[in-house]
């Protein structure tokens, strides 16, 4: 087994890692007040890493919003295709009371012309009628005479 050294440093060398330390943290002060930012990366940024990190929640609520507002539309556009099936099945429903009530209409105004025609039938029928009694009377009175005529043309002989 080999053993390694222990890494130790050297007064000067902590010396060089304290000031390079304080460097850096003033080249980030400096940094920091003209508005650019060393991310977790410690890439060069622009946007404070707070404000970059609250962008990427709002860019992600804003894809579950819009997620959410493609589900209402389609939600909504299902809806609204429902309704217009129900709109033309109640207009169809419609047009074929409307339909039914003007066949009753024409049935119930056929029933009244045919009602009047029978009324008109009865009228004429019961004309008729009277002249075929009045006929009859005559015939009747006619008969009568004829018979009285024969009954004395028997008697005379």
């Amino acid at each position: 087994m080999t053993h390694l050294p222990a890494a130790t440093s050297t007064p000067s060398e902590q010396s060089f890692s304290r000031e390079a330390g304080r460097e850096t943290a003033m080249a980030k002060d400096i940094l920091g007040e003209a508005g650019l930012h060393f991310d977790e990366l410690n890439k060069l940024r622009v946007l404070d890493p707070e404000v970059t990190q609250q962008t990427i929640e709002l860019k992600e609520e804003c894809k579950d919003f819009v997620d959410k507002i493609g589900q209402f539309q389609k939600i909504v556009g299902g809806l609204i295709e429902l309704v217009d099936q129900l709109a033309k099945e109640a207009e169809n429903e419609k047009m074929k009371a409307i339909g039914a009530r003007n066949l009753l209409k024409s049935i119930a105004k056929q029933r009244e012309a045919q009602q009047q025609q029978l009324q008109a039938l009865i009228a004429e029928k019961k004309m008729q009628l009277e002249r075929y009694r009045v006929e009859y009377e005559a015939l009747c009175k006619v008969e009568a005479e004829q018979n009285e005529f024969i009954d004395q043309f028997i008697f005379q002989k």
